[in-house]
């Protein structure tokens, strides 16, 4: 399995890193973007099976890269990580195309039952 994990706050990815890590015990291979915009370039060269993107976040916010990664890959898997859980962003996100939605901080115990959830795991 491969995943990007899309943060411009780099503990933020630490956590989401070392959730996924413990979940797989350390089997996945992971790339990491600190915004949007870079995730958008790496997602093109590198095709990840999911993608773990932060909504606030500068130079390309993850509503706007979620819906860049749809419109090349409509069967991409993106779950957004984000602390503002207002039902408003998390609407937005969907209807971006986010398969899921998950609060910071990241853990693995919820981390694990979401991609459950989703039959991903």
């Amino acid at each position: 399995m491969k995943y990007l994990v899309v943060d411009d706050a780099k503990l933020a990815r630490r956590m989401t890193i070392k959730s996924l890590k413990q979940i797989y015990n350390n089997n996945i291979d992971i790339l990491e973007a600190t915004n949007g915009k870079e995730a958008v370039e790496l997602y093109e060269i590198h095709s990840p099976d999911i993608c773990f993107m932060d909504l606030d976040m500068p130079v390309l916010d993850g509503f706007d890269a979620t819906r860049q990664i749809y419109s090349f890959d409509s069967d991409a898997q993106i779950i957004i990580v984000s602390a503002d859980i207002k039902e408003e962003s998390i609407q937005k996100a969907r209807e971006s195309g986010a398969i899921g939605f998950i609060k910071k901080p990241v853990d693995a115990v919820n981390l694990e039952d979401m991609l459950k959830d989703l039959e991903i795991l």
